[in-house]
């Protein structure tokens, strides 16, 4: 059971590098769209948190099939991006994740694992 996700989040720019955040940030949006152009991926959805007093502000959700994110993961543009990333961002990390369906199997997954009581 591969995951379908993958979560880029932040929490924000490192001081005096904010301008080359924005700037990057209107890059990877237009990796990501060429992505999905080339089916790559099936979606992406930047996503900006209301102040909140967390570390985590900003993310993009990144859906596709599990091996064509594999192979994104692996791909040195994401690598070069991610890269960048951390050079202008605080707090920045990719995680995979489940949605839809492959919530119910793992749930189911995680409780038939659970001992009986």
């Amino acid at each position: 059971m591969s995951s379908n996700v993958i979560f880029f989040g932040w929490n924000r720019s490192l001081p005096g590098r904010e301008r080359l955040s924005a700037e990057h940030f209107q890059q990877f949006v237009q990796y990501l769209a060429g992505l999905q152009q080339g089916g790559s991926i099936a979606s992406f959805e930047p996503v900006f948190l209301e102040p909140h007093g967390g570390d985590l502000n900003g993310f993009f959700l990144i859906r596709g099939e599990p091996a064509k994110l594999d192979a994104l993961l692996a791909s040195d543009e994401w690598v070069t991006h991610m890269t960048r990333a951390m050079l202008h961002l605080d707090g920045s990390g990719v995680a995979r994740g489940l949605t839809g369906e492959l919530v119910n199997e793992r749930m189911a997954l995680w409780t038939g694992l659970l001992p009986s009581s």
